[in-house]
């Protein structure tokens, strides 16, 4: 698959909210594993700004302590949180000028073994759902086709979720909004047991878990439940290659 055939791929998933049994866990999750393969980053993860900033779903699974600190600070200071007050994209190098600018963030950035870290806002004319946190980890910026790649999947997927609570003329999506750091922790455990019970990558697994879901209509938290409680193992379908910028076919 090449990289444009990837990225058209991409969009129709995001767009497709417009369903009885949309699930935004499974949607949020989806964009961040989607930004690992086709930006140049290392992690990605998507931060809800309200009731008040949160960490959603970051791409690694069981992520190390040091990573999991980075991503706590970040819902108080940092990138994420500035692209949501000022709803302009913001990007983070480490060094003194970070020290000065989000000391704590820049601290933990430097001890996560991550140099940068991109934001970008999700919004949409006056609403501001979050926004989407990339980290780096070589000297290597996001360049302008990655980082305008970068502002429309953010935007896509606001649109989507937009759509998505509109439709549902009630508070179901702001209610899975709010549940679904839990949620993210029992994926990630699924996603890590079945890659390590079929030997495959933890995105692999997660296309697994996905299409089950998605084939049967239930909810994707619930087949991860299923994984670990009841050591349920979905079909494994063919595994994705990553899209490369080079890729040319």
């Amino acid at each position: 698959m090449s990289r444009e055939q990837h990225i058209t791929r991409t969009f129709l998933e995001l767009a497709d909210t417009l369903v009885e049994d949309f699930d935004v866990i499974d949607f949020l999750h989806q964009m961040t594993v989607r930004c690992q393969e086709l930006l140049d980053i290392t992690a990605a993860a998507v931060f809800l700004a309200h009731p008040e900033p949160r960490l959603h779903s970051p791409a690694p699974c069981d992520p190390s302590p040091a990573l999991q600190d980075l991503l706590n600070t970040a819902c108080h200071q940092g990138p994420a949180l500035d692209a949501v007050t000022t709803q302009r994209p913001t990007t983070l190098h480490s060094g003194n000028d970070a020290a000065l600018r989000w000391p704590q963030f820049a601290s933990d950035l430097e001890r996560a073994g991550y140099t940068q870290a991109t934001a970008v806002p999700m919004r949409l004319r006056r609403d501001v759902l979050g926004s989407l946190l990339l980290l780096h980890t070589g000297t290597r910026t996001l360049n302008p086709e990655d980082f305008a790649l970068a502002q429309a999947l953010a935007s896509a997927a606001t649109i989507g979720l937009l759509h998505a609570r509109t439709i549902t003329h009630q508070h179901t999506v702001n209610e899975q909004l709010h549940t679904a750091l839990y949620s993210r922790i029992v994926i990630e455990q699924a996603k890590g047991l079945l890659a390590a019970r079929e030997n495959i990558t933890l995105n692999h697994a997660f296309d697994a878990l996905r299409h089950h879901a998605r084939d049967h209509r239930v909810l994707l938290s619930n087949v991860a439940r299923d994984v670990i409680d009841r050591e349920f193992t979905p079909s494994i379908p063919p595994a994705r290659p990553r899209a490369h910028p080079s890729d040319t076919e």
